[in-house]
């Protein structure tokens, strides 16, 4: 057989269409992360649904003293031990005036690291002014920290495919097809072999400084499959807490395909292929779906083969190699 020639890598078309998120509410911000960033609301609880506009966090020492100048309001304020030092050296009055100043500015909220105690009037005026004030017994920077984390990935451009999710082997593995292809048999017969289900028919990606997307399912199917003719399952339920995850970075995507539909079978392996999302290429294959294939073994080498080139070992591109070495040997005979 002679070797077949390496082609160029073929990206699928595939733009859709990125959504960055312009806001979240402090609402939301709390319920989410309340536990991670060890907060609680201790004042201004009318002024949960302001707005967050900039996935970052910001210390308004400069600001308390009267300093309005560059000041990044639409940020999170955090207060450390250093501002609330000097917040406590103030009178009652001025402590009002200058808190209100800062109120007055529209900021989203006002977080108090280090569980330092909190001056009565700041509360009285966040009270006041509607605006939230939390407190975390996590020092400032550690605070700051992760807060800036949270927020990056709660205003990551984000965007939903229409496809399963499994973790494979570590890999994450998003499988593509058309209604009654037979996905959900599929994912079944991974989660039977072992596998983690992420998400059931559509999967939220979202993109994670630019290079990676991490997949997750929505809240309210969480857990939960549609097998025609039995209907909803709950996976966690009927195969146990460890056939489930809540969210896994994608490493491959898998497009099962009716075979009187695929034009071109790879029949090798040399011609690599990805699918792009949210701007970010990731390696792809298609296979074709034919009565009696067992479709759930066919993903499972699939990404295997795909662990292994991750990791410098490409089997097609290797057995080429070797046909070429023994033609080459034949031919100098």
């Amino acid at each position: 057989m002679p070797p077949a020639p390496q082609k160029p890598s073929r990206p699928v078309s595939r733009q859709p269409a990125a959504r960055r998120v312009p806001h979240i509410s402090v609402r939301q911000f709390y319920e989410t992360h309340a536990d991670i960033l060890d907060m609680r609301l201790i004042g201004g609880g009318g002024g949960l649904e302001k707005k967050i506009r900039e996935p970052t966090i910001n210390r308004p020492g400069l600001a308390l003293t009267g300093f309005f100048s560059y000041f990044a309001g639409k940020r999170v304020q955090v207060l450390g031990a250093a501002e609330l030092s000097y917040l406590h050296s103030l009178s009652a009055r001025s402590l009002r005036e200058k808190i209100r100043r800062l109120f007055l500015k529209g900021i989203p909220c006002l977080v108090v690291a280090r569980d330092k105690p909190v001056p009565a009037a700041l509360l009285e005026v966040a009270d006041s002014c509607a605006t939230p004030v939390f407190a975390t017994r996590m020092i400032t920077m550690k605070f700051i920290n992760a807060a800036t984390i949270a927020l990056e990935f709660d205003f990551a451009p984000s965007t939903t495919e229409y496809g399963c999710m499994v973790d494979i082997m570590g890999i994450g593995t998003l499988i593509r097809g058309s209604s009654g292809v037979g996905k959900s048999e599929c994912v079944l017969s991974l989660i039977e072999r072992g596998y983690s289900l992420v998400s059931d028919d559509i999967t939220r990606l979202r993109s994670v400084e630019g290079h990676d997307l991490i997949g997750t399912s929505d809240e309210t199917t969480r857990f939960h499959m549609e097998v025609r003719g039995i209907g909803i399952i709950n996976i966690a339920s009927v195969f146990g807490v460890g056939s489930v995850r809540t969210q896994k970075k994608l490493d491959f995507v898998v497009t099962l395909k009716d075979w009187n539909e695929v034009d071109d079978i790879n029949r090798i392996g040399l011609d690599t292929e990805y699918y792009e999302i949210l701007g970010i290429r990731i390696p792809h294959v298609t296979i074709p779906v034919r009565t009696g294939r067992d479709l759930g073994r066919l993903v499972e080498v699939a990404t295997l083969d795909q662990k292994l080139k991750s990791m410098g070992e490409n089997s097609a591109q290797a057995f080429n190699q070797r046909l070429l070495k023994m033609m080459s040997e034949r031919r100098n005979k």
